[in-house]
């Protein structure tokens, strides 16, 4: 074992050869929206000496832990990983890294803030015991100061994200599956659990946050009030997994879209980001929320946000009826309507090429007016079409029939991907179907449209290529039934052929069987007294005629 940095203090139960930062270890990988959340969060002075302590629980991604080091005044981490506190240390010399277990930490002043936002699995040595959920809560909740805040994130057993993946969670080999909590009962089973263990553990929740698309990568964070609400599509659609070399059971969008709709965001959310403080003497302000709703909802300081999410490299809060770029944007209001994807989907379910045709006629109208956005970034509320989200023009805007045929190429694709039913049975590829929809749209296109429309697509970031991905769990299904049924005809090919070979097998074995029949009867014939005369009386004749022949000559 090298020597530690002196900024590395060993508190007992380290594990000496183990690395958490590894990418077999299943530690969230946190960005943009937790980084905005942290600024919030972070004290930057307090009233008695001026200096906000700070303590981060278990593993955090570089990032997030810059930004900490950068605005805190005084940090303090707690890693069981010896490797990955040696490098920690010499990344910031002015950090205290404690290596170990969470109940070796020795006791000391209380902490203004405590991030522990890979939550309380990786808290403790893989050589012990794990202690239950709700103690390692306690332990935590205790570093606690009067009026500091206390972020806990909390993995769901029966998240969206265990719906969509085929491949069982104990098949990722992660060391989280060292000590399965499934027979934890202190383990929380939903928001409002998790809001009663806090609790219990002396703290005030503030507010819990559903964390989306999924608990590897989360980009998206909605509050309690938003998930509340009915909300638009423009923002549910964003929050759905996509991509990826997973196998997939389900067309990730579409389950995102019927958790929503059907209330269930909160219930069915991968991860669950709570946020709680100790109680003191300082009062508390209601958060904004909208008249008349959201009566028994925790009480929240102002300054967390209503809800974030991701697009690109940028942050965007949400608040009531829009959005806001941070850290200065201007708010853009949520577009109402359908999402496009979605009604032309349901048209082709229902085989309504007449819907389709003038939906797609439309479109192409909209695209002619300088439109351009893909039908899974575009809502259609009747009458007219709204970006969901603004994407950055190409350096020179190609023809309309390009930038129509690109749109239906990624529905084209996307619908076959997600096996969904279509009422044209010739269309085989996504090429195939992209030209028939450009053809119902009244804008035909030939493949170098098709083409062109390709090279645009890749050229704006996010091409809809599927061919490097993993097959979906359905297309497997798919693979194996049309293997079954090839199988299946191959098998009474193989039954008719047998059948008609053991007939012919039969009927040689007749015509052997009077073949030797009919030996035996020329055998005994040749044996009678008439046959020996006969041959015996006809053979002067013979010679009688031959003489005749020589001597005629």
């Amino acid at each position: 074992m090298n020597e530690a940095p002196e900024n590395v203090r060993l508190i007992g139960g380290e594990m000496l050869l183990w690395s958490d930062s590894s990418h077999t270890s299943g530690v969230t990988d946190w960005r943009g929206v937790a980084l905005e959340l942290v600024r919030r969060l972070l004290p930057i002075e307090t009233e008695e000496d001026g200096k906000a302590r700070v303590l981060l629980v278990g593993p955090h991604p570089r990032g997030l832990v810059d930004e900490v080091v950068a605005r805190a005044a005084s940090v303090a981490v707690l890693l069981r990983s010896y490797p990955d506190a040696c490098a920690l240390a010499e990344r910031h010399p002015d950090l205290a890294v404690h290596c170990g277990r969470l109940s070796a930490l020795p006791e000391g002043e209380p902490y203004d803030l405590v991030l522990a936002l890979d939550g309380l699995r990786r808290t403790h040595s893989a050589e012990e015991v794990a202690p239950p959920w709700r103690e390692s809560l306690g332990a935590l909740a205790a570093l606690v100061a009067p009026g500091g805040r206390f972020v806990l994130s909390v993995s769901n057993d029966l998240g969206i994200d265990r719906f969509v993946e085929a491949r069982p969670a104990d098949r990722d080999s992660g060391d989280e599956h060292w000590e399965p909590h499934g027979f934890d009962q202190g383990y929380p089973d939903g928001p409002g659990a998790l809001d009663e263990e806090l609790a219990a553990a002396g703290l005030t929740p503030e507010r819990c946050y559903a964390a989306y698309p999924g608990r590897a990568a989360p980009r998206a964070l909605l509050g309690r009030e938003l998930l509340g609400c009915d909300l638009p599509d423009a923002l549910t659609v964003p929050l759905s997994a996509r991509g990826g070399d997973r196998m997939l059971v389900a067309d990730p969008l579409r389950l995102t879209r019927l958790v929503f709709s059907h209330g269930l965001g909160e219930q069915l959310a991968p991860l669950w980001v709570a946020m709680a403080t100790r109680p003191s003497n300082a009062p508390t302000v209601r958060a904004d929320v909208s008249p008349g709703q959201f009566e028994d909802s925790p009480t929240v300081r102002a300054d967390l946000p209503l809800g974030l999410f991701e697009e690109g490299h940028a942050v965007h809060e949400v608040i009531w009826g829009a959005t806001r770029r941070l850290p200065d944007g201007v708010e853009r209001a949520i577009p109402a309507g359908r999402v496009l994807e979605e009604v032309l989907i349901e048209a082709c379910a229902r085989e309504d090429v007449r819907a389709v045709r003038d939906l797609l006629t439309v479109l192409g109208d909209w695209v002619e007016m300088g439109g351009d956005a893909a039908a899974d970034n575009l809502v259609w509320d009747g009458e007219r079409f709204a970006a969901i989200h603004a994407l950055p023009p190409p350096p020179a805007r190609p023809a309309d029939r390009v930038v129509l045929c690109r749109v239906l190429w990624r529905f084209a694709v996307r619908l076959l991907a997600a096996g969904h039913h279509h009422p044209w049975p010739w269309p085989r590829q996504a090429e195939q179907l992209t030209l028939t929809l450009c053809g119902m749209a009244g804008r035909p296109c030939d493949q170098a449209d098709l083409d062109l429309a390709r090279k645009l697509d890749a050229e704006l970031g996010q091409p809809a290529e599927l061919s490097d991905a993993a097959p979906t769990y359905r297309d497997l299904l798919g693979a194996r039934d049309r293997l079954a049924d090839q199988l299946t005809a191959a098998l009474a090919r193989v039954s008719r052929l047998e059948t008609k070979l053991t007939y012919r097998e039969r009927e040689l074995l007749r015509a052997r069987g009077r073949l030797r029949k009919s030996q035996r009867k020329s055998a005994a014939y040749r044996r009678t007294l008439g046959y020996r005369l006969s041959r015996r009386l006809a053979r002067p004749r013979r010679v009688a005629r031959r003489v005749l022949r020589l001597l005629s000559g």
